[in-house]
């Protein structure tokens, strides 16, 4: 399987870009070639949208400059067909790219499908360019004194609702969550990101769901109608639908379902990553984040360089070890946890915890530059007797 054995990684995201870049390393003497495919020349820092959004000008990431000296071809593409039969990827520009082994990198994005007037009225932080055109809308509402409403109590609709009222204290921010935001953490941290929201000024609307977003106003399912002159939706995730229209095993929602060794069930040669595959534990169903995509990736490029050698892989293993939320620049509350994301003892907060923040949003990139020279391991706990076996 080596010389002349061509891998390609579809998705340039956290999860694809440490995969080619770990897999290159591991497989430098053995002729693999490998190919990172990704619509744009961009790289996307996902953890750090919610920063654009609040109008902050990031440093632009281009992914050939990232993949510089390791030996990864980058092809600028979208793909829009996968053959697993004849292992082949049609692209946009109706070539076709063959394959020998194929990494499903795909990610996720918010779903705006789900709820009436969403998909026409809100914004959301799929990309740096829909972050930056609701920032310039911010602008304008905040010069005015306007009310924004963030749909989604998760991590994301919380380190979105923050920044902005931390870097527009003019602005009047609503944010509306199902649940109670934090209700994943222990009591003292749970406590703590309250008493933050409360410190911005942010009116929260909790156990409640939104039935409409309109132009100017979002309706609650409890038939209430709250101005909105800006809506921001984070709640809700979808996949592409590109593995199920192939005929690769997927959930019902689109994830790749794979086995102990993050193959896809149905079709052996697809390895999938990050938030595209459906990874289960003996604690249950990983949930999209970059603490659990990074050692899927780092699993499945050191699973691929043993394939190709002759050798067997053991079980992907994993378990979570915290839950960092940033509350604006100079604010967080880390919940350390167990490895099955239950809350354990130890939690930060204040600046020591946005400190670690930062530190956690940057780690992607350091862990990309130090890879193509080392067995760099991601800095996230995959032992405990949690996972010690993945599920049955």
């Amino acid at each position: 399987m080596t010389n002349d054995h061509h891998v390609v990684v579809l998705g340039a995201g956290y999860t694809g870009m440490f995969t080619a870049i770990r897999l290159a390393h591991r497989t430098r003497r053995t002729g693999v070639k490998i190919t990172l495919v990704n619509p744009s020349a961009r790289f996307v820092e996902r953890l750090r949208m919610h920063q654009i959004a609040a109008g902050q000008e990031l440093v632009v990431r281009r992914i050939p400059e990232l993949l510089a000296g390791s030996s990864v071809t980058f092809l600028q593409g979208t793909a829009t067909a996968i053959d697993p039969g004849s292992r082949r990827i049609t692209l946009d520009d109706s070539t076709f790219l063959a394959y020998d082994t194929l990494v499903y990198a795909l990610g996720s994005s918010t779903d705006t499908g789900n709820v009436p007037g969403a998909e026409v009225h809100a914004f959301t932080l799929n990309s740096p360019e829909t972050a930056a055109r609701f920032a310039a809308r911010i602008a304008e509402v905040a010069a005015v004194g306007g009310t924004v409403t963030v749909c989604g109590g998760g991590l994301t609709g919380i380190e979105a609702a923050t920044e902005l009222a931390e870097a527009h204290p003019g602005l009047n921010v609503t944010l509306i969550s199902a649940q109670e935001p934090g209700s994943m953490m222990g009591d003292k941290a749970r406590a703590y990101l309250h008493r933050a929201l409360e410190r911005l000024g942010i009116t929260l609307e909790a156990g409640v769901r939104v039935a409409k977003v309109l132009p100017e106003a979002v309706e609650l399912a409890d038939g209430r109608i709250l101005r909105s002159d800006a809506c921001l939706w984070t709640a809700g995730v979808k996949v592409s639908p590109l593995a199920t229209a192939a005929g690769i095993a997927t959930d019902d929602g689109g994830l790749i379902l794979t086995d102990a060794t993050l193959r896809s069930v149905s079709h052996p040669q697809i390895h999938a990553v990050g938030d595209a595959a459906a990874v289960s534990m003996d604690f249950g169903q990983l949930h999209g984040s970059c603490q659990s995509g990074l050692p899927t990736a780092q699993y499945t490029a050191d699973a691929i360089a043993r394939l190709v050698r002759g050798k067997t892989v053991k079980p992907f293993r994993f378990g979570y070890f915290h839950q960092p939320v940033s509350l604006g620049r100079k604010d967080a509350v880390i919940q350390f946890t167990k490895a099955d994301f239950t809350p354990a003892g130890m939690r930060l907060t204040g600046r020591s915890a946005a400190w670690y923040k930062e530190l956690v949003s940057g780690s992607p990139l350091m862990t990309y530059r130090y890879s193509k020279r080392m067995n760099l391991t991601t800095l996230v706990s995959q032992g405990g007797r949690a996972t010690l076996k993945p599920a049955a």
